[in-house]
């Protein structure tokens, strides 16, 4: 009889745990982010009723977030205007790049944010209490996915990664090694100004060399820093004197021209948007610097407050011996110079171009000026045929993408640039080096 009981309790007990298991879904990618971030980060804000909420407009309770956010307009009125939505289930880089909530969690974009979007308020979570950097790539996937409500689209192994965000504080580079050193020395930017200026250096090298690693360091308040070559058809009237910034403005606002000038025979090298960033091409692969030419250096740096702050930006080019080169990487400068935008419309400009051998592209980012509202990259041709590679509507401040593994294109493929234009003006719009002129413009870098 004991013996009975005691089968009869395994066997009910058997059952129970095996219903339990059966019963137990499998939680969506969306059930994740609201258990494993919003209701950690973000719920006890951002809860129903409380202050923040109404003053936000956002509640993030279990049974309200998802509503509430995605393709929801912001109550903030800048990012409204600038076309944002509070999640974008567009998916893709365009998605992403549309989603408000990306703009106000993106702790590694911080300075961007700071410096060119005051009136979006505050990062989130408040008092830098950043998410994790799985946290990160997990809300950042799912909204690539185009940010469902069902089903698992996300790797939940992300959230494993607990590594944060730390606001770098500015430390001057060590010089490399082997290799050279840049440094634009302490300037001033006055109150509430923009300044951004460019400074050619020499790099007493008797013969080229091969850098395969760029690190750069930068004072916090800098919009972005870039390094440029010269084209080899430059003439020598045109070779700025060393050591001497070139504004791009002057004090009063007007262009420099002499500057302008001087910006078309520009060969872009390396660049960020970042205050500190250390990148390494993949191993056997370097660029090759002309003996020719030095660096021009361009910094611009963004003051918003009522003092001077100070601005200063270190450059190390790591250096290796031609005989560890197998691959040398060749600049992208892909331009459409057949613009012509009628007043008071919208135009679409494409143009392709098609390799002859097959190449892999490591990098990419746009240029054109004020009247742009939207820069794609499609791959043309092959398997890839009209696969979105990139996608900004920023013409002031484009993203640089690096790609890893690298964009493979093979012979008779390619990319097609397709801009849009919004040309307000009782004018035609054509293509020039006037901020007042247009461009069509992509960079970047590739090695065969």
């Amino acid at each position: 009889m004991i013996m009975k009981r005691i089968l009869y309790f395994i066997i009910i007990f058997s059952i129970f745990i095996g219903c339990e298991e059966v019963e137990k879904p499998d939680r969506s990618t969306w059930n994740i982010i609201q258990e494993e971030v919003l209701l950690s980060s973000c719920v006890n804000c951002h809860a129903s009723q409380t202050a923040i909420t109404k003053q936000s407009g956002l509640d993030l309770s279990k049974n309200e977030a998802y509503s509430e956010m995605v393709g929801v307009s912001p109550k903030n009125i800048a990012a409204k205007e600038d076309g944002l939505v509070i999640v974008s289930n567009e998916g893709g880089m365009k998605g992403l790049a549309k989603s408000f909530l990306w703009e106000k969690i993106n702790a590694y974009d911080r300075e961007h944010y700071l410096s060119d979007h005051p009136q979006y308020g505050q990062m989130m979570p408040p008092g830098e209490n950043f998410l994790s950097d799985g946290q990160l790539k997990f809300i950042r996937s799912w909204i690539e996915a185009g940010a469902p409500e069902s089903g698992i689209v996300v790797d939940e192994k992300l959230l494993l990664d607990s590594n944060r965000y730390s606001p770098p504080e500015f430390t001057p580079l060590n010089p490399p090694e082997k290799g050279i050193q840049l440094h634009i020395k302490p300037f001033e930017v006055k109150p509430n100004y923009e300044r951004e200026f460019f400074q050619y250096t020499d790099l007493n090298i008797d013969g080229d060399i091969y850098a395969n690693r760029i690190e750069i360091e930068m004072r916090s308040g800098s919009h972005h820093f870039i390094l440029y070559s010269f084209d080899k058809n430059i003439n020598n009237s045109n070779i700025p004197e060393y050591d001497i910034k070139r504004d791009l403005r002057f004090e009063d606002g007007t262009m420099n021209v002499q500057t302008l000038r001087t910006m078309q025979y520009h060969e872009f090298f390396s660049g960020t948007q970042w205050p500190r960033m250390d990148y390494n091409l993949p191993p056997g692969v370097a660029f090759k610097l002309n003996s020719k030419f030095g660096i021009d250096q361009n910094a611009h740096y963004v003051n918003r407050s009522d003092s001077i702050i100070i601005g200063e930006v270190f450059t190390n080019i790591h250096t290796i011996d031609r005989s560890e080169v197998e691959k040398v990487a060749n600049i992208i400068n892909w331009s459409n110079q057949e613009i012509l935008l009628p007043p008071r419309k919208v135009t679409t400009l494409n143009k392709s171009f098609i390799t002859d051998a097959p190449i892999y592209i490591g990098q990419l980012f746009s240029h054109a000026h004020e009247k742009m509202t939207e820069f794609v990259v499609k791959i043309k041709g092959g398997e890839r045929n009209g696969e979105l590679v990139y996608w900004t509507d920023d013409w002031e401040h484009p993203p640089i993408i690096n790609y890893d593994p690298p964009i493979q294109l093979n012979n008779g493929e390619g990319l097609e640039l397709i801009a849009t234009y919004d040309n307000q003006e009782d004018r035609f719009i054509t293509f020039g080096f006037l901020s007042t002129d247009e461009m069509m413009i992509l960079f970047g870098w590739y090695y065969k």
